[in-house]
């Protein structure tokens, strides 16, 4: 009974109420242990040997953060000396020197954990590139392309150290001296393996409360637990087997089958994202750690860039955090600026620089998601649009000023809400498909060839799913939308769900517990979908 992802049975009938019951009858004290044990233990299971990758992080971060921390105080110490002395370096010029050498330090480990990220994830993509560029120059020679072991979860907790030892050489955080505690935050087995990206400031002490089991925690975090199951076991698992048909095969379908395949993708990937992400912090919740949301009702955005302030909330949030405001304040972007103010206005003036940093962003972006040049493309259609929305805003005002258009009313807003659900699954047509020229290949077909024959003539319930699964298909997601609806208006359901008799929250709850059941899409018959984001 293999423990492979946060669905099968060994993590939520085994694995994961074993912890629950050592948990509680270890002392406050040493409950961090047992979620360190069983963290690792959890690591183990699911890559092995490729722990060492992790433990590598964890150590370098650990003493590269005392190293900024000694080099502080050093700094210090010399600067009180040199006050008390004549002649050697100034304050000024000891602070420059010391700046250096936190810097250099700095860089080197977060470049060995970006490292290590590109070596063992892009090494294959790189090197068949450089093969694909010699044959058409027609050199004779090829590199032998290793085969690559990727450990699970490596792009995320790469960031977390990347994160880590950026806000002590900023400041922000102060060197953590015990090893364990960085391990903790590093591999906290519930978000180990597609996050959330957490923050050392705000996870440290939750991991280390030892907190006891509230049955309000249990019963909440077990009910978004549920939650998560029915997004991924009825909706995500569901759908696979008509996406990888019309996916393997787009040459065989017309443009409407194309449409549908990449609408229902991307029901697939919130689905089964979100869905973890339900498991995920529910799990938190149960040890009483409140973990980062990662979703916040996307599919209400009304643009792109609001669209990824409520996607993969973390991701973006260190993307912002850690290369846009970095780029943006380096020297030739602040006189970038400064020239473009002058030349261009005080709107346009500050975009050149912004959209140099925004550029940075959505490139990392694309390449993290995946080493594949329709992942490059990806990142850069979604940098298209954000960065031309902010040059096209002025113009797009005075249009619907001219045209007499309310911007704020509802019925405008509904018009910008489906016109981002629209740009966003094409996005993510091209994120899925087999390679860039297969993206663009099904994009030319979807817009030539559209029809609603599939429908007419029933082949579109052969495709994978008949009638009947695109109707609890349907069910679930209704669901899901009167629950995301429900959040959109600041109501928990949760919260209103424990306000009601105990006949409507118990029957509530075994009747979707019930419908996870009867409905996943498990067994004969059913293709199951890795999670997606652990790929990543």
């Amino acid at each position: 009974m293999a423990m492979d992802s946060y669905y099968s049975i060994a993590y939520l009938a085994l694995f994961l109420p074993l912890v629950i019951v050592v948990y509680t009858l270890f002392p406050k004290k040493g409950r961090w242990a047992v979620l360190l044990g069983s963290s690792l233990i959890f690591f183990w299971c699911i890559s092995g040997k490729l722990v060492i990758y992790l433990l590598a992080s964890i150590v370098s971060i650990h003493y590269g953060g005392i190293w900024i921390a000694l080099l502080g105080t050093h700094k210090d110490e010399r600067i009180r000396l040199a006050a008390e002395t004549q002649g050697g370096p100034t304050k000024k010029e000891l602070r420059k020197i010391y700046q250096k050498k936190q810097m250099a330090v700095t860089a080197g480990i977060a470049l060995f954990n970006v490292g290590l990220l590109l070596f063992l994830k892009y090494t294959p993509f790189f090197m068949g590139n450089i093969n694909r560029l010699l044959a058409a120059l027609k050199i004779p020679a090829a590199l032998e392309i290793p085969a690559m072991a990727v450990p699970i979860g490596i792009s995320f907790y790469a960031l977390q150290a990347v994160s880590y030892i950026m806000d002590v050489y900023w400041g922000k955080i102060p060197a953590q001296g015990n090893i364990c505690r960085l391990a903790l935050y590093m591999c906290f087995f519930p978000r180990l393996i597609e996050g959330p990206i957490c923050r050392f400031k705000e996870m440290d002490e939750q991991l280390f409360n030892g907190e006891r089991i509230h049955f309000d925690n249990l019963v909440r975090g077990s009910q978004r637990i549920v939650f998560g199951m029915m997004k991924k076991l009825v909706v995500a698992d569901r759908l696979n087997l008509f996406i990888k048909n019309v996916y393997e095969n787009p040459g065989q379908y017309d443009g409407g089958v194309i449409a549908m395949g990449a609408v229902l993708y991307t029901c697939q990937l919130y689905m089964d994202f979100s869905g973890t992400m339900d498991i995920v912090l529910g799990t938190g919740e149960i040890f009483g750690i409140r973990l980062p949301e990662n979703f916040r009702q996307p599919f209400f955005s009304k643009s792109i860039s609001q669209f990824w302030q409520r996607w993969h909330i973390t991701l973006g949030t260190w993307f912002k955090d850690y290369i846009f405001y970095p780029v943006s304040m380096l020297r030739p972007m602040k006189k970038l600026t400064s020239f473009g103010r002058k030349h261009v206005g005080n709107y346009y003036g500050p975009l050149l620089s912004g959209g140099c940093a925004l550029f940075c962003v959505w490139l990392c972006n694309g390449l993290w998601h995946g080493s594949g040049w329709n992942y490059i493309f990806f990142g850069m259609y979604h940098f298209a649009l954000i960065f031309g929305a902010q040059i096209f805003e002025p113009a797009a005002a005075k249009i619907c000023k001219v045209l007499h258009i309310p911007r704020k009313s509802v019925a405008w807003g509904a018009v910008r809400i489906v016109r981002t659900a629209a740009l966003v699954c094409v996005g993510e047509m091209f994120f899925r498909a087999h390679g860039l020229k297969a993206g663009l290949g099904m994009f030319v077909n979807m817009v030539t060839n559209f029809t609603f024959a599939s429908v007419k003539d029933g082949s579109l319930f052969q495709i994978g799913m008949d009638k009947k699964d695109f109707l609890i298909v349907a069910v679930a997601v209704l669901i899901v939308f009167i629950n995301s609806i429900l959040k959109e208006k600041s109501i928990d359901p949760r919260e209103w769900l424990g306000k009601r008799g105990l006949p409507v929250r118990w029957g509530l709850c075994y009747g979707l517990i019930l419908f996870v059941i009867i409905f996943g899409a498990y067994g004969v018959g059913y293709v199951p979908l890795d999670p997606i984001y652990a790929g990543f």
